[in-house]
């Protein structure tokens, strides 16, 4: 096999899984990292915990990308999160399912995986140039501007991983969308995905609970009814719970449209039971006593039950019921996309072939979250970082091969 040269930009999960598998065929791979350090959204994003995939069932699994959903399905299908959790134990990292059924090492850090990995990359002569950023083209060139100056290099195949546009801090600012758009390339805006959003709280139930987890609900939109917890912000709330209704949140308010989620504050009692409690209760005592006494609500929840009231004759126990069973929390507007864990837009799937080569760009190929899919946290994001990145890889293997 004729050793070829292949140029990496982007130094996070996906890059990095396209260069191990890349220099096992025994190709040289430079990844060129913007950042002092790469995967820095990855050391992150584990610093509490890496969540790096989820146990449940496969096709549910494959299922939670939305109209993504058939376009990543080959790749997954290569990587599937068993796959992830064998690929971690060969790199020294056990991993455990949590209550959630979510994936995470026993370790819970980030930090003794990428090690390992990067040790592995290092083994197999992958090089790695840090605060080298790729700015665009040089006709058959990439042009990248290092400490020393702006260099040219013509590799024999190239891979842009340069993430999408949250946590610009860490090296995703999305700044390689002119470069592409002047070549042709349809490229959507990028939004918020996996964020918060915001809420006219009264300056009382911000103060006072601002940061408090709203526990043991469920959340209903049209993606759903979904288990989990959220928290209060002093803008809003955010939390997994939220997150796993961001797609279609966003589409209603993007489309000027009213976003309402709503909250059942007591998912294992009925309407009729909780009603039937409340009406038991003096009609005398405090709202606090009876909400309390006939459905174990105090705290958070029941300040939300107050602060979002409404028209709603708390009084009343078949509306006050009514209220705690789809409780509306009227969302204003998304939170910064700095702030989001993830975005969604990117480059359109009709502007790659099935080897994740972009089809007006011959040799250049695109993984992660450059491209315009996403998913809700749970191991998901990064699971499809993983698969896109060995699917390109592939695709690279194959195209050389056609030379």
């Amino acid at each position: 096999m004729v050793r070829k040269q292949i140029a990496i930009f982007g130094g996070g999960p996906a890059g990095l899984t396209a260069a191990e598998s890349l220099s096992l065929e025994g190709h040289a791979v430079t990844v060129y990292e913007a950042m002092p350090t790469v995967a820095r959204k990855f050391l992150l994003a584990g610093k509490s915990g890496l969540n790096i995939t989820h146990s449940e069932d496969y096709e549910r699994f494959a299922s939670r990308f939305g109209a993504s959903n058939a376009r990543l399905r080959d790749a997954l299908d290569s990587f599937k999160p068993s796959d992830v959790r064998a690929w971690a134990a060969r790199l020294g990292t056990e991993t455990f399912v949590g209550s959630s059924g979510r994936v995470f090492p026993i370790a819970m850090k980030a930090s003794p995986l990428l090690r390992a990995w990067l040790l592995r990359l290092e083994t197999q002569g992958v090089k790695i140039l840090t605060r080298h950023r790729w700015i665009g083209f040089s006709g058959a060139g990439y042009l990248i501007e290092t400490p020393k100056g702006v260099n040219v290099i013509q590799p024999d195949a190239a891979l842009l991983s340069l993430g999408g546009k949250s946590w610009p801090r860490l090296g995703s600012d999305g700044s390689w969308l002119p470069w592409l758009r002047e070549k042709g390339i349809a490229v959507d805006d990028f939004q918020p995905a996996n964020c918060g959003f915001d809420v006219d709280w009264s300056e009382y139930l911000r103060d006072r609970f601002s940061g408090e987890p709203v526990k043991s609900v469920t959340a209903s939109s049209s993606a759903g009814t979904i288990p989990g917890e959220f928290v209060i912000t002093r803008h809003g709330i955010e939390g997994s719970l939220v997150y796993a209704h961001t797609a279609v949140l966003r589409e209603s308010l993007t489309a000027g449209e009213a976003a309402t989620l709503y909250v059942d504050l007591i998912p294992g009692r009925t309407r009729e039971r909780i009603a039937r409690e409340l009406g038991k209760q003096d009609p005398k005592a405090s709202l606090s006593n009876r909400l309390r006494k006939a459905a174990g609500i105090d705290g958070v929840k029941a300040a939300l039950l107050r602060e979002l009231a409404g028209a709603t004759n708390l009084g009343d126990p078949h509306q006050l019921a009514g209220l705690i069973k789809a409780l509306p929390i009227p969302l204003r507007r998304t939170r910064p996309i700095a702030e989001a864990i993830s975005s969604a837009g990117g480059i359109e799937w009709d502007e790659l072939d099935r080897n994740y080569m972009l089809k007006a760009l011959p040799g250049l190929f695109v993984a992660g979250e450059m491209i315009d899919w996403e998913a809700p946290t749970g191991g998901y994001l990064l699971t499809a970082c993983f698969a896109t990145g060995r699917a390109a890889a592939r695709g690279i293997e194959s195209w050389l091969g056609r030379r």
